[in-house]
């Protein structure tokens, strides 16, 4: 072999690398060979210069960098008013919740009912108002359930408040048993609008697909 491809290995042994021949004989060839010899200990003493040499002196950036940091990351105070609003509304939604469960356990429990409903109608009542408290609280709890609560909910109020204006039109319902489901309709409306901003939510974090072309 030419010296070339031995002093090649000589490189790689000091970069730590594949010598690329046999290490045997590699220490053969130096043996034997003054000039590849020499050349393989200036080598060494290069490499150990430049390894040892000392690092350039760079100034220290880090206040300059800390002054120019902004003193709120951008969207922080967006994000706080968020989970201020949402707090806001899961309390709202808790103290509707309670309100609707002690509207409907007096009817489940005893039986009594306005206007003197019979006792069944009256325990069915209050299932379903006991129904929709477990429903605003469930969500007030887990703001996920919003979305999926909604249709119910939705679907019952709507119905309920075409009946209650034609009864109160008819006169089949007094205007004080009319305004209690004033709660519902408030509670319907929170849920609703927790739905609303899980889903923008949901929308801001998805990642954007990029389209694939035809």
């Amino acid at each position: 072999m030419q010296c070339p491809v031995y002093r090649e290995a000589v490189s790689a042994r000091l970069d730590g690398e594949p010598l690329g021949v046999p290490a045997r004989e590699l220490e053969q060839h130096l043996t034997g060979c003054v000039r590849c010899a020499s050349w393989a200990e200036d080598a060494a003493l290069v490499t150990r210069r430049a390894r040892l040499a000392p690092a350039p002196v760079v100034p220290d950036l880090t206040a300059s960098v800390l002054t120019a940091l902004p003193r709120e990351l951008p969207g922080a105070a967006a994000a706080a008013r968020a989970r201020l609003a949402g707090t806001a509304l899961r309390l709202a939604l808790l103290a509707v919740g309670v309100a609707q469960a002690g509207i409907g356990w007096p009817s489940l429990s005893s039986g009594a009912a306005a206007m003197s409903a019979p006792v069944h109608m009256a325990h069915e009542t209050g299932a379903w108002n006991l129904a929709v408290a477990a429903a605003f609280l469930a969500v007030a709890a887990a703001p996920r359930l919003a979305a999926g609560a909604l249709p119910f909910l939705g679907t019952f109020t709507v119905l309920l408040t075409a009946v209650t204006v034609q009864d109160l039109e008819s006169g089949h319902v007094m205007a004080d048993r009319a305004v209690a489901h004033l709660l519902l309709l408030a509670g319907v409306l929170l849920v609703a609008t927790m739905a609303w901003r899980g889903r923008r939510r949901r929308a801001a974090t998805a990642p954007v697909r990029g389209r694939v072309p035809a």
